[in-house]
């Protein structure tokens, strides 16, 4: 069906929905924007590079639903493939988060191979979130390389729907997480001088309403768009409503002009959870304008858009009731068995016996990290996280999406989970400054001639790079005992007094 192109629809039925490709449903707007389609009766794509990253989101049984495992780095024809069958593709995928300062590159080469495949594939439309910024030489290279993978989507000849976006308000996202952390941290803050630029941010369910209703409105297509929130407002006005969101007294701003982009990007890793690599480049971007100058967006596809307050207490509210559906942290490529062929590897394996059931012992297990804690010598955790925030690691501040359960991919503090078995076990990959790679297991295993409770072992592995790495070990193995032996006994305590455990 093309755009002009009339639908048939007999009495009583609904029109026919095409097929959607969603990339990047692993990330955060990608991961929401998938059912948001299926809810509307789309039927929806996901191409992702790893498929078992969803496997436990709430939608993965929709019945519209398809997963495809398919790298948009591969070649034309296995891209091209994943995209058959597909009228409208969404480009939601980004490189600042995997390829560091090379990410530019990285983007255009994955946006131009992107845009072959559809060709190839007789998509007939691909609709991509974008950045606002005033153009000229003063567009930060971060906004720039946004304008560049516009461009080179476009080389495919496929018409390309581009929706422009200033800060995305919403539980999980990376530019709300520096807001907030900024401002529950700091009663003073000395900020450069960008706090006085002006911007409209836009409510994630905003932004994601636009997405889903370009696919049905064909004078989208072709186009670029701008969308923003109801207020145009200062980053410093923005400190002020979310200090009033969060109920805390007045905060001071000081704008300096001497902070540089690199230093205010090493402030935002040390307050809050987001990296100096992924926050330069948005700090950077922060000295421009970022403000709808064309409301043809609002006027083709209307809806109520939220204001910076009612944007904020809508993000907070999922915070608070442990409802956020994606984070920023979600995106980037999981890591395979390959890194642990040969080379020495390190074990500290442990073990204990725990009168209670599988399940309660899992569940003990799944509530580590984040508010939670750590079951034993949280100082030392948090000393370490502080440690790795220091030399350019995530620290603590990333904590958990939701503090009960845990899904394969979910950053977990300085860890990502890399496996996960129902009542069996959880595998965890250290992402903290080490030098060498380091996972932490626990299996749960039945308990030899025993009808009740189980056996929790715990495993860690390090296998080091240089002499470094296994100076490293040996200087942190007399921790493992006060450190594992203590979450062991935690996991222990936890399990046994649960509701149904059978224990006291």
């Amino acid at each position: 069906m093309t755009r002009s192109e009339p639908i048939d629809v007999q009495p009583g039925e609904s029109p026919r929905r095409p097929r959607v490709a969603v990339t990047g449903a692993t990330g955060y707007i990608g991961g929401r924007l998938a059912p948001a389609l299926l809810r509307e009766g789309y039927p929806v794509r996901c191409v992702v590079r790893s498929a078992r990253k969803l496997t436990d989101r709430p939608w993965i049984d929709h019945p519209l639903l398809e997963i495809t495992q398919c790298d948009l780095g591969a070649p034309t024809e296995d891209l091209a493939r994943a995209l058959a069958g597909c009228e409208a593709a969404f480009y939601l995928v980004h490189s600042m988060v995997v390829a560091g300062d090379q990410y530019a590159e990285e983007d255009m080469r994955l946006a131009r191979g992107f845009a072959e495949a559809a060709r190839v594939a007789g998509v007939q439309r691909i609709i991509y979130l974008g950045g606002l910024g005033e153009m000229g030489d003063r567009l930060s290279a971060h906004l720039a390389s946004r304008r560049d993978v516009e461009s080179a989507l476009r080389e495919g000849g496929v018409p390309v729907t581009t929706l422009r976006a200033a800060m995305i308000i919403g539980s999980g996202s990376a530019a709300f997480e520096i807001l907030r952390y900024i401002v529950e941290r700091l009663p003073v803050m000395v900020t450069p001088r960008w706090v006085s630029t002006r911007c409209q941010p836009i409510a994630v369910r905003n932004a994601l309403e636009y997405l889903v209703r370009c696919v049905s409105t064909p004078e989208t297509e072709g186009r670029t768009l701008e969308i923003g929130g109801s207020e145009v407002v200062t980053y410093a006005h923005l400190m002020k409503q979310m200090a009033q969101a969060r109920g805390l007294p007045r905060r001071w701003v000081i704008p300096v002009p001497l902070l540089t982009p690199r230093l205010s990007s090493l402030w935002i890793h040390l307050v809050t959870p987001v990296s100096a690599r992924l926050a330069r480049p948005l700090a950077e971007g922060l000295r421009n304008e970022v403000v709808v100058r064309d409301d043809e967006a609002a006027r083709l596809m209307p809806q109520r858009l939220l204001g910076v307050r009612e944007s904020i207490d809508a993000a907070l509210g999922k915070v608070s009731s442990n409802q956020v559906e994606t984070a920023w942290t979600d995106a980037g490529v999981m890591p395979g068995d390959p890194d642990w062929a040969g080379g020495t590897v390190f074990v500290d394996e442990r073990s204990i016996e725990v009168d209670a059931p599988p399940s309660a012992v899992f569940r003990a297990v799944t509530r580590i990290g984040g508010e939670n804690g750590w079951y034993a010598a949280d100082w030392l955790w948090r000393v370490r996280g502080v440690m790795d925030r220091l030399v350019g690691g995530p620290g603590l501040r990333r904590g958990r999406r939701h503090p009960e359960t845990l899904a394969y991919g979910d950053a977990l503090d300085f860890w990502r989970v890399i496996g996960v078995e129902r009542d069996r076990s959880l595998d965890l990959r250290a992402e903290m400054r080490l030098p060498g790679v380091a996972k932490l297991s626990f299996t749960i295993e039945p308990r030899d001639g025993a009808r009740d409770g189980c056996r929790l072992v715990q495993t860690a592995r390090f296998r080091p790079k240089g002499l470094l790495g296994i100076a490293y070990w040996y200087c942190v193995l007399p921790l493992h005992g006060v450190v594992f032996r203590g979450m062991l006994r935690g996991f222990k305590r936890a399990a046994e007094s649960s509701p149904g455990s059978g224990g006291a």
